[in-house]
């Protein structure tokens, strides 16, 4: 079937997992080191130097070679394709069957956004877990495929969806805040900017401004849903919480705060502009 035939939805959907697959690419190594940072608590004595983004870095490729960044990047990808496509083909679809007709304002931005996640996150969660545990380094997974195989014969298909209410608590609010404050500073700009041959590059700036905003709000979120999901006795969320917090206080909640930022905000940036590109493209409006 050509794509000029597919139906709108799967049209967005073929553009927003393109756009995912480009930007999971390219900042999959951010991703691992931010695991990496957050599951290091059981492994660092009281009172031993602080271990920044750069010192894992350094480990990663000294124990792992450069190739050894790249960690996770196949459940990344099982993860991503589908998942960003589920995302944007939701996004369009309710948009267009609720919000066509009616200017997209600060709280149905907000909806817009956070209910696209919440069913690409539900649907993906169990590749979210696997990708998770590629990364830190705990698990000597050979393949996804595997990995599945192995969580559900030692651990039950339960924990496939371990960390789901901390991944939801995460995901829906940063996309949700992440919509609002992009379409809010994109419909803010001057009409010479969204019609000229700069209207990516500047819908991109836009992408970075929301995505610092929405990472650093929902980052105690991403903690305790990566510490729920690594470990083998599957905590609960209100667990994880009082373990990070009396190990290492509030700024535990902000641990791998800056590697996460970074990625969190590049690939979300890439992947509107990648999408609102392509869906120009092929005459739909994104």
């Amino acid at each position: 079937m050509e794509l000029s035939l597919a139906h709108p939805a799967i049209k967005a959907f073929m553009c927003g997992s393109f756009s995912g697959t480009c930007s999971t690419l390219l900042f999959q190594p951010l991703d691992l080191i931010k695991t990496r940072l957050q599951t290091l608590q059981s492994g660092v004595q009281p009172g031993s130097g602080r271990v920044g983004m750069m010192s894992v870095l350094l480990s990663v490729v000294r124990t792992e070679r450069l190739l050894g960044l790249w960690k996770g990047v196949s459940p990344s990808f099982a993860r991503t394709i589908p998942g960003v496509g589920i995302y944007f083909s939701t996004y369009y679809s309710v948009k267009q069957h609720f919000f066509q007709d009616s200017s997209q304002g600060a709280m149905e931005a907000v909806l817009l956004g956070g209910g696209a996640r919440m069913v690409a996150g539900v649907v993906m969660l169990p590749v979210t877990v696997i990708k998770t545990r590629f990364e830190c380094g705990r698990y000597s997974y050979g393949s996804v495929t595997g990995a599945l195989r192995s969580v559900c014969q030692t651990e039950g298909p339960a924990a496939l969806f371990s960390g789901l209410m901390a991944t939801l608590l995460r995901d829906v609010p940063f996309s949700g805040i992440y919509v609002m404050f992009y379409s809010q500073t994109k419909a803010s700009l001057p009409k010479e900017i969204s019609s000229s041959p700069s209207a990516p590059l500047a819908n991109f700036s836009c992408g970075i401004l929301a995505g610092v905003l929405a990472s650093l709000i929902t980052q105690p979120a991403d903690v305790v849903k990566t510490h729920v999901q690594v470990n083998p006795q599957s905590l609960r969320t209100a667990e994880a919480i009082r373990i990070i917090y009396m190990e290492h206080g509030l700024q535990g909640f902000f641990r791998g705060a800056v590697p996460r930022c970074l990625r969190r905000t590049l690939m979300a940036a890439m992947a509107w502009t990648v999408y609102e590109q392509m869906m120009a493209h092929i005459g739909l409006k994104s």
